[in-house]
């Protein structure tokens, strides 16, 4: 890498003339020479044989790959340009720029990537560094069966007319250039969005929701049997659906033309129809698409080229305001664990996942019940307090594990002058307000699908939840400090965990349900359904003095499993 850095006869470092000029070029050739001496020197290890092998093959694979598809676009040019059917050609150029970009984005984890943020640490112009990054985006995958693909078709129309071999030539060029630009663009800025954890766990949040919604799918469309319909009204359907959609499919063209892959297509249609001047116009907007998306890029690797450096840490302008942000920050440690939680929670995609994803279920369970509530008979009555408990399931891990999200953090707890019960006090009203606020979410969702709930059914509903909160927190509270894990904020799968905590926390859920379903049971079947809610009601008595019992000695427990705590929750992953 010592070559990067050429000086002049006088020793002096040239000034930079460009990313062509004197020093531009030693420094690319200082590059190549470097890849090329870690490629031979990797060849001496069994590691860079086997490397070397997965790569040839994986580069065979692919090529396989583009040569179908260029075979499979160059015949589709092919029988498109015999009929004569060029406005059908702007599909396979939509397409292609589809496949395009998609692969990229697809594969950036399975391709080995070169940081040329290395380089800025040598004497390189903006010039040479943006270069840099646009050629290795040449050896993508992407860019591979890109070409291929655009070979596949400037052979289909060029053996049906040759003399359009210069037009399609051009168009073809001009649209890969086009295609590469912006495809190392979009790696550039989704690098730069995913670089921070905040938009990572929006990303991860957003696919999440994405996944889940597609299970509403199932029961929405099963509510209709399109089969059901006659074929008459099908058809009359169709025909008006036609007359419809058929101003926005002319609206759709219009605007597609007006796009980098329209253009390329019109290119060679204008071209074959003996337009010079129409074709190079169409040449001379695509151009102006490739310098403005080259311009995105260039924006993006300017401020890479000054230094800036994504990372996890808060920036010195949060760090200022962060007094600011919170409304009881300052109000004592109370509060502070308070403010922690939250954000803990905000961070936090796993507990985020395991919160939304029973809540977004009650849709679906309430779902089941509309289509079989004449079959269910009075279980209908029911649906309700079912979709709560339901959606309420995902409290399982974070209340009966509230120390999880501590990690090293244990070792301050024990430290800091505020007991132990003031920090299990703070995360239950956390929790407990959490608990609140998602049971209310899943009654309205529940509601939503169901219709308003009997006023008995909604009072042994709200009975049973001040019943089941505080027993939670109870045996919450002696499970978080007993049978403690680890718990990583930032990653939703293979998670370390307890299974005794697993079972037995289920166990206890089991438990809850069952006696409210029990006491219910049982007034119903001697008619005195009205006397559930007081039953419930006087059971959350009793679990409200548990809970307080057991905050008057978390300070012994802890003291008790202190050592435990640290181990379990301080370990290194």
């Amino acid at each position: 890498m010592a070559d990067l850095g050429v000086a002049g006869n006088n020793g002096v470092m040239p000034a930079g003339g460009g990313p062509f000029s004197r020093m531009a070029r030693a420094q690319y050739v200082a590059l190549v020479t470097m890849r090329w001496r870690m490629f031979v020197f990797g060849l001496r290890s069994i590691r860079g044989i086997l490397e070397l092998g997965a790569s040839g093959i994986e580069l065979m694979i692919f090529t396989f790959v583009g040569l179908g598809l260029g075979f499979g676009l160059g015949i589709a040019s092919h029988a498109l340009a015999s009929r004569a059917l060029w406005s059908y050609l702007p599909i396979e150029f939509w397409v292609l720029c589809l496949v395009w970009q998609m692969i990229p984005v697809a594969l950036a984890s399975f391709q080995d990537q070169f940081d040329l943020g290395g380089l800025l640490r040598f004497p390189v112009s903006f010039g040479s560094f943006f270069v840099l990054y646009v050629v290795f985006g040449l050896a993508d995958v992407s860019t591979i069966l890109g070409v291929l693909c655009c070979l596949g078709i400037w052979i289909g129309i060029a053996l049906v007319r040759p003399e359009m071999f210069a037009w399609i030539a051009l168009g073809l060029t001009g649209f890969a250039v086009f295609n590469v630009l912006l495809a190392r663009a979009i790696l550039a800025w989704v690098d730069r969005w995913l670089a921070q954890r905040r938009t990572r766990e929006i990303a991860s949040a957003l696919l999440v929701l994405f996944v889940v919604g597609l299970q509403l799918l199932n029961p929405a469309l099963r509510q209709r049997n399109p089969l059901q319909a006659h074929h008459q009204q099908r058809a009359e359907g169709q025909r008006k659906n036609a007359e419809e959609v058929g101003p926005w499919v002319r609206a759709a063209e219009a605007v597609q033309s007006l796009l980098p892959p329209g253009l390329a297509a019109g290119a060679v249609q204008h071209a074959a129809e003996h337009k010079p001047l129409v074709a190079t116009g169409s040449m001379g907007v695509l151009g102006l698409y490739a310098l403005a998306i080259g311009g995105v890029l260039a924006v993006r690797l300017r401020a890479e080229f000054r230094g800036e450096n994504l990372g996890e840490a808060p920036s010195q302008k949060k760090e200022e305001v962060r007094e600011r942000e919170w409304l009881l920050n300052g109000a004592g440690p109370l509060s502070a664990v308070l403010e922690k939680e939250m954000r803990t929670l905000l961070r936090s995609m796993p507990q985020l996942y395991a919160l939304g994803v029973p809540v977004v279920m009650v849709f679906v369970i309430g779902s089941l019940f509309r289509n079989g509530g004449s079959a269910m008979g009075h279980s209908l009555q029911l649906a309700l307090p079912v979709c709560i408990a339901y959606g309420l399931l995902g409290f399982t891990r974070i209340i009966y594990n509230n120390l999880g999200t501590e990690g090293t953090g244990i070792q301050l707890l024990f430290l800091v002058p505020t007991p132990i019960r003031t920090v299990m006090l703070a995360k239950n009203l956390f929790h407990g307000t959490l608990y609140c606020l998602v049971a209310a979410l899943s009654a309205l969702l529940a509601s939503f699908r169901l219709g308003r709930p009997s006023a008995a059914v909604a009072a042994l509903t709200f009975a049973w939840l001040m019943f089941a909160l505080p027993s939670n927190l109870a045996v919450g509270n002696i499970f978080s400090l007993t049978m403690p894990y680890r718990v990583n904020p930032g990653r939703l799968t293979r998670q370390p965990g307890s299974q005794a905590n697993a079972l037995m926390s289920m166990l206890i859920q089991t438990i809850l349900l069952a006696v409210g379903g029990g006491i219910v049971g049982l007034f119903t079947s001697f008619g005195k359904m009205w006397l559930t809610a007081p039953s419930l009601l006087a059971m959350a008595g009793a679990a409200i003095f548990a809970w307080m019992r057991v905050l008057r000695s978390v300070d012994a427990m802890a003291n008790e499993q202190r050592d435990e705590l640290i181990a379990k929750l301080a370990k290194a992953e």
